[in-house]
């Protein structure tokens, strides 16, 4: 720590996710927006008067040699988490990174071991830990009102990414697997207290984006815990009318279904449309649900404070570079079932870069 009271945050990246994350940091009070790096010619100027940020950098390098930063944020496309999270350590920085962790596993076991030589905190950015709506569906699935889980669901469907780089999948490491069905495993994960992961079955599809992407656009999940909860993910980025979240759980004494957006969301109808903050493009002309605090909704501010406190009064994360690639092995194991057509135990290890690659050839 370079101070005595509060963390000074470097952000590493300047668009969508960036933006968010800078939101998110502004409301903690004990993080200070400190510098942001982005190699496009202008974006971090931009970037910083937006945010009243002092320091703006276009190499990142730059950024973690300043003494005063104690955390980086990284915002950036999947393929350069794994270089930046290790020159961050080799800097003594800890590091905040943005889901998925990276695009394999020998990426992962580098950031982790690096992180951990270098003695920081890497903490994995899933924001589905921290949105209130889920906070409270597990804290009714832990009182045991709900008796013993048996299976648990979560959909994240929307008309596709913002950014191009999701949508090349040399990049992005996959279609919407890769880049939402991250998102339920780890959710599951927490819901259940983190069993381990016994098999994952999976069928995939691309069925609208065909001249967008190589990667899938709609993919269904199980995946079976040691503890017999099967959890099932339904992503889709061919949904019109916006995001849909929600998840269910279902338990030996009870029920309980939690909607992350729709439920108190602003019933529209708009002849022109309106822009939407989490993500990004897609219709909202005509009838639509306006979302409000959808920043909040989501978790983001939660999510950053917590990472921020751990570096303030070093403490574990919530969520770890370790929970991360957790995720990414049942990621990579879900892309071999869906060549295969055939349920796909863990632990899974595989030659491919990219869990896409074994989508094309299972034989990896």
């Amino acid at each position: 720590m370079t101070r005595g009271a509060g963390v000074r945050v470097g952000v590493i990246g300047s668009q969508f996710i960036s933006a968010i994350h800078a939101e998110a940091l502004q409301r903690c009070a004990q993080a200070e927006l400190f510098a942001v790096a982005s190699p496009t010619p202008g974006h971090a100027a931009a970037f910083a008067e937006r945010f009243a940020i002092p320091n703006h950098v276009t190499d990142y390098r730059a950024l973690l040699d300043m003494d005063e930063v104690d955390m980086v944020v990284i915002g950036t496309p999947n393929d350069l988490h794994c270089a930046i999270t290790v020159d961050a350590a080799a800097a003594g920085k800890h590091v905040v990174c943005e889901k998925p962790l990276c695009l394999n596993l020998d990426e992962a076991n580098r950031m982790i071991e690096a992180c951990q030589q270098a003695n920081v905190k890497l903490m994995y950015a899933e924001e589905l830990c921290f949105a209130p709506k889920y906070v409270r569906l597990k804290q009714l699935l832990d009182s045991g009102a709900l008796g013993q889980p048996t299976l648990i669901k979560q959909s994240e469907q929307h008309d596709g990414p913002h950014a191009a780089h999701f949508w090349d999948v040399s990049r992005s490491g996959g279609g919407v697997t890769m880049d939402m069905g991250c998102h339920a495993i780890e959710f599951f994960r927490w819901m259940l207290g983190r069993p381990k992961i016994a098999s994952v079955y999976a069928q995939m599809s691309r069925r609208v984006h065909h001249e967008k992407t190589r990667g899938d656009d709609n993919a269904i999940l199980l995946i079976e815990f040691e503890n017999g909860v099967v959890g099932l993910a339904e992503e889709s980025w061919t949904k019109l009318g916006g995001m849909d979240d929600r998840a269910e759980v279902h338990g030996s004494h009870g029920v309980a279904s939690a909607d992350l957006l729709h439920g108190n969301a602003i019933q529209t109808y708009s002849a022109i449309g309106y822009d939407y903050a989490v993500e990004k493009g897609g219709s909202t002309v005509g009838w639509s649900f306006t979302i409000y605090e959808e920043a909040w909704n989501y978790g983001f501010p939660q999510e950053m404070a917590h990472f921020v406190d751990c570096v303030l009064h070093d403490q574990p994360p919530l969520v770890t570079g370790d929970d991360g690639r957790v995720v990414l092995e049942a990621i990579f194991a879900a892309y071999q079932s869906a060549a295969s057509g055939h349920k796909v135990a863990l632990p899974f290890a595989s030659r491919a870069q990219r869990p896409i690659d074994l989508w094309w050839n299972p034989e990896l």
